[in-house]
């Protein structure tokens, strides 16, 4: 069973493989889930915003799913589940496989249509918890979902799903400040992208839902290796070179249309870490051919290190 003690780290938050007939490519997401395991991933999830929850039906969530808990299993690593939704029972029946499946964990948003009044907060996580049977939590903090718990909130989701292990935290969430992640921290396990990691660290930071993971394996385990030794002016001077490829990429690309998955997928296809494609699923737009060269040349540059063999 997954614990708050083992639930940290850099957690591989993956793209799905798509065909040229837009659907899903099993084998080639299977290699990619067993290449983050192999490169030392403590675990791995699908169905966050990356894997494209919001673009998938049913029966390729159960496809996707089953490929993930079973090639990480076969590898030694954890598996997460995103079971995000517009409502309760939408999220509720993707925990329910999940569990079905052997995930050892799910990850839940709040439902991001139409937003959810306060004092139905609580009841959805409880009563989505219940549907899996009570399998380790991770909430997914984030504005795309119109509303972000506050800190009584969170206690109060604690108190009634004991089973709530981890914060996703993201911009603008009481986890990603110092003062909120050192709250949560006493509770729950604050996950946050490596980038915050030397400002967080003193705070209690435990993990990252992380994308840079599959660009840069190596480094990404030896960010983590310094957060564990609480070496932040080294853990400091080692995050710069990775904020300013995330500045260059928000910068450059995000301006073209380009979202979460598009974006992470790039990188990865990029510096050759993945093999699931450039392809996203419309309406959302897809990386080119030409945005991976443009990477490269600006990485060869600016961060040679990224183009180096781990």
């Amino acid at each position: 069973m997954l614990t708050r003690e083992t639930f940290v780290g850099p957690w591989a938050g993956l793209p799905v493989a798509w065909t040229t007939a837009d659907e899903f490519d099993e084998e080639t997401y299977r290699s990619d889930v067993a290449n983050c395991c192999r490169a030392g991933v403590p675990g791995v999830y699908s169905g966050g915003t990356t894997g494209e929850f919001y673009a998938m039906e049913l029966v390729e969530f159960r496809e996707v799913t089953r490929a993930t808990v079973e090639e990480a299993h076969a590898h030694g690593a954890f598996a997460m589940i995103g079971c995000g939704s517009t409502y309760t029972r939408g999220a509720s029946r993707p925990a329910e496989i999940a569990a079905q499946l052997g995930a050892d964990a799910i990850q839940l948003p709040l439902p991001y249509w139409l937003e959810i009044p306060d004092d139905q907060i609580v009841p959805f996580f409880q009563t989505v918890s219940a549907a899996c049977g009570g399998l380790p939590l991770s909430i997914y903090d984030t504005h795309r979902a119109k509303k972000c718990p506050t800190l009584d909130q969170h206690r109060a989701i604690k108190e009634v799903v004991p089973n709530y292990l981890m914060v996703k935290a993201n911009p603008g969430t009481v986890g990603l400040t110092p003062d909120g992640c050192q709250v949560l921290s006493t509770f729950v396990n604050v996950f946050s992208d490596e980038t915050e990691w030397s400002v967080l660290g003193p705070y209690g930071v435990a993990g990252a839902c992380s994308w840079f993971f599959y660009w840069k394996p190596s480094v990404s385990l030896r960010l983590w290796r310094l957060l564990r030794q609480e070496n932040w002016s080294q853990l400091m001077q080692e995050i710069a070179p990775v904020k300013k490829l995330i500045d260059y990429v928000v910068d450059v690309f995000e301006p073209k249309g380009l979202t979460d998955t598009a974006l992470d997928r790039f990188g990865a296809v990029a510096l050759g870490s993945l093999q699931c494609g450039l392809r996203s699923r419309g309406p959302y737009p897809s990386a080119s051919e030409r945005d991976v060269l443009q990477l490269l040349a600006w990485s060869r540059k600016n961060y040679p290190e990224l183009l180096l063999p781990d």
